[in-house]
């Protein structure tokens, strides 16, 4: 790990106050708010930049919430970001995706053929750094302009995120036994 996650007494309220915009009150704390956002504490006015960007993608976009998870997944999978895999997965399973269909999403295939225009679009952007014309026109038959500007964003967001994560060394947190 490169970035270790602020340590407790080191949390002041400009810390906390980075993560008004994700996280309820009584997450803002080195416990509460996961390795991921407590090694993001290292630099408060970064984390309240970025925050409402995450706050956006995550719950107020115009993409269902399975979209959403296809797309997050599949940028994990491909960036290795196993943190983010990790906590998408469990959202994924939330959001009425079967393990299947997770398992799936590694392999690049989905049978359903928008599920696949979502996959190949995370896909053509992670590999171009843009759509082509037929990939833009493909989603266009599902999702409205709005929906499919969420849809860049979202996979342009996490992969910076997968980015940061494996270059701190951020690391899944260990659950505890049920």
């Amino acid at each position: 790990m490169r970035l270790s996650p602020l340590p407790a007494e080191e949390w002041d309220d400009n810390t906390r106050a980075a993560f008004r915009g994700l996280l309820p009150r009584d997450r803002r704390n080195p416990e509460g708010a996961g390795t991921a956002m407590s090694t993001l504490a290292r630099h408060p006015d970064l984390a309240a930049a970025y925050m409402p960007l995450g706050v956006h993608l995550n719950f107020r976009s115009t993409l269902s919430d399975r979209v959403r998870e296809l797309i997050i997944l599949r940028v994990a999978h491909r960036r290795r970001s196993d943190y983010i895999w990790s906590h998408h997965q469990r959202s994924a399973t939330a959001v009425g995706l079967s393990d299947t269909e997770i398992e799936a999403i590694r392999g690049g295939c989905l049978p359903d053929l928008f599920d696949q225009a979502v996959l190949d679009a995370v896909d053509e952007l992670d590999d171009s750094a843009g759509l082509t014309d037929h990939t833009w026109a493909a989603l266009s038959n599902y999702l409205d302009e709005q929906q499919r500007m969420d849809l860049v964003f979202t996979a342009g967001g996490y992969t910076l995120l997968a980015v940061a994560y494996n270059t701190f060394g951020i690391e899944p947190e260990v659950e505890a036994p049920r």
